[in-house]
């Protein structure tokens, strides 16, 4: 019942800046959290934010001071705003959704940053 679709993805240098969106459509019941989450190729899938109810955030060690994360449990969209990108950054970002229902992945969308 509910799909996230990510966007926002490309080409960017280093020091460069891309802001992610994740729209989220269908029913949504008691959004615990949306998520920003990452994989490179031939590596884990790691966590990069995250948003909860009320508007509190977190964020990997790695992007703090860097990325931002923006939107909540009331919206229909999540951004994930990064600055200062690094080759390190590229990967498909992952945006996921948690709620009383379950949890939800969108496709992902590829972030390369050149070196």
């Amino acid at each position: 019942q509910v799909q996230l679709v990510e966007s926002g993805g490309g080409l960017v240098q280093p020091g460069g800046s891309l802001r992610l969106s994740c729209v989220a459509s269908g029913s949504i019941f008691s959004i615990t959290s949306m998520a920003w989450y990452r994989q490179a190729p031939g590596k884990q899938r790691e966590f990069v934010a995250a948003i909860v109810s009320g508007g509190m955030t977190n964020y990997a060690d790695s992007v703090k001071g860097r990325f931002t994360i923006s939107g909540d449990n009331a919206k229909t969209t999540v951004y994930l705003q990064m600055n200062n990108l690094k080759p390190e950054d590229t990967a498909a970002y992952y945006c996921r959704l948690v709620s009383g229902l379950g949890v939800i992945w969108g496709q992902g969308t590829q972030v390369t940053v050149s070196s």
